[in-house]
């Protein structure tokens, strides 16, 4: 470990080296390659920076100690993406008992650029969100994105052709008239 002591009020910094468990050696991998993927897809999705990095930070927690099990699905950044966005639905619903808010219009809030699209993805529904997002910045299948939804593919289907039918109305009109 490095930053001192415990005594000393250092924040102590753990590196995967010192964590790693028989079966878990590439999990090190997985996570530099799809940490920050996942957690752009699911500020996206969520509209607030700083909760997706707790839910992506939270989400990789657990998988690392699932590990065994979860590095050996087909999609273990779906199943990742999947246990960030149900934990901070969570955490909203006990915190404000609201459901998923929509991201600040007009606002892509994981790089603070204002433009058309970003506005017209804001006005989607989590669901519809989560799609776009999953298939068009993660490029995921359609088999891929209902894995991690937890979904059917039809559903995938039906609200990705829903989304883009709205983002097109949208685009072309960007106040959602």
């Amino acid at each position: 470990m490095r930053g001192g002591s415990p005594d000393d009020g250092a924040t102590e910094e753990i590196e995967f080296s010192e964590l790693r468990r028989e079966g878990v050696p590439d999990f090190e991998v997985f996570y530099r390659r799809h940490h920050d993927s996942v957690c752009r897809a699911l500020s996206l999705t969520l509209g607030d920076v700083d909760l997706a990095h707790e839910a992506a930070a939270e989400a990789m927690t657990r998988a690392y100690q699932r590990w065994t099990t979860v590095g050996k699905y087909q999609n273990p950044a779906g199943w990742v993406y999947r246990v960030g966005l149900n934990w901070a639905r969570s955490l909203l619903r006990k915190l404000h008992g609201r459901p998923l808010p929509a991201p600040r219009d007009g606002q892509d809030v994981a790089l603070g650029v204002v433009n058309r699209l970003d506005t017209a993805l804001a006005q989607l529904s989590a669901g519809q969100r989560s799609v776009v997002v999953l298939s068009f910045y993660l490029d995921w299948s359609e088999r891929q994105i209902a894995e991690a939804l937890n979904i059917a593919p039809g559903t995938v289907k039906s609200r990705l052709s829903r989304a883009l039918d709205r983002l097109a109305d949208l685009v072309e009109d960007p106040r959602g008239n």
